[in-house]
């Protein structure tokens, strides 16, 4: 049996002077009764063995005092791309920085102002208290703002949709909930920014929860490059339709403990989700992911692929699952994990996993685990690249293998940067290659 950490409080008391309707109430103090129910998870948890969060027993966190200082960061993230942007900085909503005028079909808005003028169009998808991990549940009783899309039936949005997400307050937790709803025949492309200032040594604790109706076709692109002093938590649970499809492409650069779970759910028949993500763990930092899609239909398809680089004494995790339920004839399912090692203490831990109630079912999983290739190395040398520029080569064909699955252009660029942006002289390579 545990307790609230003592420094959940005020943040219990902020929500309560918010004000909630009586449904969000209720949802909060159940998140609130779980979370002190079970704790932060603890390796004896399956789903957790290799990602312990006792440290956060020790650590405590501030209310966000500001919304200032993040101009340019944003500013820099905006790198004046045509497309809509809803920003938050230190949790809560900046109009200025945000675009609420929109094209025909498409809906954006704060969440917190939902709550306020219309809080019944968020009552059957706000989730409950039995969804995800302790720390979802903590989301649940604590989060007062986050970013509401909605795609209208058929509607196609001609732009992406950046929601950026920035802390500048050291020593801070933000809890935000966001939204992200396609009516039938819909399609968009939606992009989750997570930025900190250097000095942020906080917690971001985010959940995201999806839903694509029929013949929907949503493309979700997450990128975590947040200061290597912070914690970022991060849940993304969705939920597909049939005919819908479903791209997710996570990248974690940063934080110094790091955690992205992903789970989708295929409620009709000839869904399809790609799943694929890419994370570099440096000094002694720590990144995770955690997937699980539930192939509860027949016909439907999942291709997931995760790349991780670990370097210095970095650690970096995945654990994926795929559930074939009895029934769901027709399933094809692809699961890879590839880790790169760049050092001799560098650690990887992965573990993908099939469990198959099905027989009419084409499924295969793998891993790899390696190191940078001497012989590559070695041909690239004697064409005259020099030992630094031949290694970060391969570093970035090996990454780059995801950054070829994701179709958009200006978003394959956004990608492309930040693993640039990792390798000493990355611009030059990039542009070699």
């Amino acid at each position: 049996m545990t307790s609230l950490p003592t420094w959940v409080n005020p943040f219990v008391e902020q929500a309560a002077q918010n004000g909630a309707v009586a449904w969000l109430s209720e949802l909060r103090q159940q998140g609130l009764a779980r979370f002190a129910a079970e704790g932060w998870p603890t390796t004896r948890l399956e789903a957790w063995r290799h990602t312990s969060l006792a440290l956060m027993e020790k650590k405590t966190y501030e209310l966000a005092q500001s919304t200032t200082a993040a101009a340019d960061l944003v500013a820099a993230c905006k790198q004046d791309e045509d497309a809509y942007w809803l920003t938050f900085v230190n949790g809560q909503f900046d109009a200025a920085a945000s675009t609420l005028n929109t094209e025909k079909g498409l809906r954006l808005a704060s969440v917190a102002q939902l709550l306020r003028d219309e809080p019944e169009t968020l009552v059957d998808i706000y989730g409950d208290a039995s969804n995800g991990a302790s720390p979802e549940a903590l989301n649940l009783a604590l989060a007062q703002d986050g970013a509401y899309v909605r795609v209208q039936r058929g509607v196609s949005i001609s732009k992406p949709i950046h929601l950026v997400y920035v802390n500048t307050d050291a020593q801070s937790a933000t809890f935000t909930r966001g939204f992200i709803a396609l009516e039938a025949g819909a399609h968009a492309t939606v992009v989750e920014h997570y930025l900190s200032t250097e000095d942020y040594a906080g917690l971001t604790n985010a959940v995201s929860r999806i839903w694509t109706d029929r013949d929907a076709n949503l493309v979700h692109l997450k990128l975590q490059n947040q200061s290597a002093q912070s914690v970022h938590l991060a849940a993304v649970d969705t939920k597909q339709e049939q005919s819908s499809h479903y791209e997710s492409h996570s990248l974690s650069f940063g934080a110094n403990l790091a955690r992205t779970a992903i789970e989708t759910h295929f409620n009709g028949q000839h869904c399809h989700a790609l799943l694929n993500g890419l994370y570099y763990v440096n000094d002694r930092r720590h990144v995770d992911h955690y997937t699980q899609i539930h192939h509860a239909q027949p016909n439907c398809t999942s291709h997931e692929y995760y790349r991780g680089i670990m370097a210095d004494r970095g650690r970096g995790v995945f654990s994926g699952r795929i559930i074939v339920y009895e029934g769901a004839d027709g399933t094809d399912a692809i699961q890879r994990s590839d880790s790169l090692l760049l050092s001799k203490l560098a650690r990887t831990d992965t573990k993908p996993e099939l469990e198959i109630y099905a027989d009419d079912v084409k499924c295969a999983h793998g891993a790899t685990v390696g190191q940078i290739d001497e012989e590559s190395l070695f041909y690239l040398r004697s064409r005259g690249l020099s030992y630094e520029q031949a290694y970060n080569v391969l570093i970035y064909a090996f990454a780059a293998q995801v950054v070829e699955r994701i179709q958009s252009e200006t978003l394959r660029q956004r990608a492309t940067q930040g693993i640039q942006n990792l390798l000493p002289s990355g611009k030059e390579i990039g542009e070699q290659i």
